[in-house]
């Protein structure tokens, strides 16, 4: 009989092959979750990531993610990925750029030079150079949806987003008024106006728009608790009155679309109470943006805005450069350019003296037609198609929190589609790294979790109600049975 009891107690000892526990986190594991969180920082810190010593490291960074992942998967046993459809647009665009750079017989002899190879690429060189950028914001991207796989780590990486985006916007306003044309007081650009760590104040815009989205989206949900209420709010302002000081017109064509985009998510048809409430709130946010930008930075926080229209500036006069880009387009509708070839390209089709030297089209969307003509039009559709039904998806989840970051996500990718129009934001590495950070939020917001705690008010009601009415059954059979 005793070694019955015992057979049958060792018997109801709980299976973790059946019961699949929160798994213990490896040293590669963190590790991997640290350096992207490092990178969202520090590309953004290192004046967004531009120059080339900084590239070399963010290349690095993503060699070493890439290197733990392969280390992590054989002391694991197992492959982590992700079966996110938006990881493909993104690898047929790097193929896509590997096909541009083929040669295909020998370009006439030019200048007594001969045997150059034709490619579709005006500039291979500048091709691969783009193809190598976009392997290491996949590697990031792909690191993101495969660890951050718990609850825990999606906090953490919203605290990340939140408590640098307010920490940010704060230093950036100070710089703003005490060392206006240098960034950290030692680095003055010559050929642009700096805000933040940023040589390009409309590309700080962008990260502000995308930074304030995440507080923002669990704000206008309500997954925020009442004591920490004041906190977010005063990051929210903070973020958003920096956005107005820099003086980014498509910064702030963006945020308000981005505020417009939330109350739509969030509000249900059938509620006008709650959806004049959210426009009230809505504006009583703008109003304080405005009012406190004033505050801050006087007059000419505002006045900027009409500076930067009247400017002679060709970077602000955008139209001339539009319509060259609509040439480059037409010559080379159906393949493009060649990723990257985008300034080589330019000159050929420029109509004025060529003193003035453009990057890019200050448009992305224009770009990618004069880059990757209607092919790769076609991928970044596709890529649009997925995250969207991706996002329209995971903002009905029951878990508040996730139903948050899920809205607000969302809500940042759709404000730099919008900022898109008007510049070219996602050809700076910070933006694009936060912005593909945005996307890996929309797609993991609708995963369940094991440690998920928190569900949604009305299934918290649920249960309250019904834990009640347990322990209102439980005292009867006690006083029952007494």
């Amino acid at each position: 009989m005793l070694s019955k009891e015992k057979s049958k107690t060792g018997d109801q000892r709980p299976k973790t092959e059946n019961r699949k526990p929160f798994p213990k986190l490896l040293m590669a594991n963190r590790l991997i979750f640290l350096i992207i969180c490092a990178a969202i920082i520090l590309t953004t810190l290192f004046y967004g990531a531009v120059h080339q010593p900084i590239l070399v490291l963010f290349y690095a960074g993503a060699t070493s993610v890439l290197l733990l992942w392969v280390f992590d998967s054989f002391r694991g046993g197992e492959l982590r990925f992700s079966k996110s459809l938006l990881q493909i647009p993104l690898a047929a665009i790097i193929i896509f750029g590997l096909i541009q750079i083929i040669p295909f017989g020998s370009l006439a002899e030019t200048a007594g030079v001969e045997n150059i190879p034709r490619t579709i690429s005006y500039e291979p060189f500048a091709t691969k150079s783009t193809v190598l950028h976009l392997i290491a914001l996949l590697i990031f991207f792909a690191a993101m949806l495969a660890y951050i796989d718990n609850a825990k780590r999606l906090r953490k990486i919203v605290l990340v987003i939140t408590i640098f985006g307010f920490l940010y916007a704060f230093y950036s306003i100070l710089q703003a008024v005490l060392s206006p044309a240098r960034i950290y007081g030692i680095y003055e650009p010559r050929f642009a106006t700096p805000f933040g760590s940023f040589v390009n104040r409309h590309n700080f815009a962008a990260f502000m728009e995308m930074s304030i989205a995440v507080p923002l989206g669990l704000f206008f949900v309500g997954a925020i608790p009442r004591d920490k209420r004041l906190l977010y709010v005063t990051a929210i302002g903070l973020m958003g009155i920096a956005l107005l000081l820099s003086g980014s017109r498509g910064g702030l064509v963006a945020l308000l679309a981005e505020i417009f985009f939330l109350i739509i998510l969030t509000t249900k048809t059938r509620g006008y109470g709650q959806i004049a409430l959210k426009i009230g709130l809505a504006v009583a946010l703008f109003a304080t943006i405005v009012v406190g930008s004033v505050l801050i930075g006087g007059e000419s926080s505002l006045t900027r805005f009409a500076e930067t229209a009247t400017s002679a500036d060709i970077t602000t006069n955008r139209t001339h450069i539009w319509n060259v880009s609509l040439s480059v387009i037409k010559n080379n509708l159906l393949f493009g350019a060649g990723l990257g070839a985008f300034p080589q390209v330019y000159t050929a089709f420029d109509t004025l003296n060529g003193m003035e030297r453009v990057e890019q089209a200050h448009n992305d969307y224009l770009q990618i037609l004069a880059d990757a003509g209607i092919v790769g039009l076609i991928i970044i559709a596709f890529f649009v198609f997925f995250l969207f039904r991706d996002g329209l998806r995971n903002i009905k989840t029951h878990t508040v929190f996730r139903r948050g970051v899920a809205v607000g996500a969302l809500a940042g990718c759709f404000a730099v589609f919008v900022h898109s129009i008007f510049d070219f934001v996602l050809h700076t590495t910070a933006i694009s790294m936060m912005f593909l950070t945005l996307c890996a939020l929309v797609v993991i917001s609708g995963q369940k979790n094991e440690d998920d705690v928190e569900t949604s008010p009305r299934e918290r009601r649920k249960k309250s109600s019904s834990a009640s009415i347990a322990s209102i059954e439980e005292k009867r059979k006690r006083a029952t049975n007494e």
